[in-house]
């Protein structure tokens, strides 16, 4: 099913965060000499988008699902990986990770994420209507309107590079 529009701002910003998630993937394993610009890459695209991604989902999304009884338990674990994940963009901001847990982050990151999308958005455009999605849709605009959409670029250190 293709992405209902309503939900496409939550999905781009998924996407920004899952192509962080595959270059440490591909990064992995870190050198140790590179971890702290990885948590600065990490914190960077915390500070500027994913902060406000997780309010608009918490505010307006979550509610919005909590309306449908079967879709309850998935918000709660959602919930639950949105503490989880803020605990460890706290870290990197601070740089207290190692290597191994910024993989972790960018494993545990990458499900969450495709539990959203495959879960709780798939089963949303099943069970809201058009004016439901369209309600949603402004008030995510609204509440996402402080986030920034911009491109973080690699640095020396988080620049994958070429397998020869």
């Amino acid at each position: 099913m293709l992405r209902d529009k309503n939900l496409i701002p939550l999905s781009h910003q998924h996407q920004h965060a899952l192509a962080l998630c595959v270059r440490i993937e591909r990064a992995s394993p870190i050198a140790g000499a590179d971890v702290a610009a990885w948590q600065a890459e990490i914190a960077q695209l915390f500070q500027g988008e994913i902060q406000v991604h997780f309010a608009a989902e918490e505010q307006v999304l979550f509610p919005a699902a909590r309306g449908f009884a079967e879709l309850i338990p998935l918000v709660e674990e959602l919930l639950s990986d949105h503490e989880w994940l803020r605990g460890q963009f706290a870290r990197a901001t601070t740089e207290t990770m190692t290597a191994a847990e910024v993989r972790v982050l960018a494993e545990r990151l990458s499900a969450h994420i495709r539990k959203e999308e495959r879960q709780l958005f798939q089963r949303l455009q099943e069970q809201m209507n058009v004016e439901e999605m369209a309600s949603t849709g402004r008030k995510l605009d609204e509440a996402l309107k402080d986030s920034q959409q911009t491109c973080v670029l690699p640095t020396q250190a988080t620049r994958l590079k070429s397998a020869r």
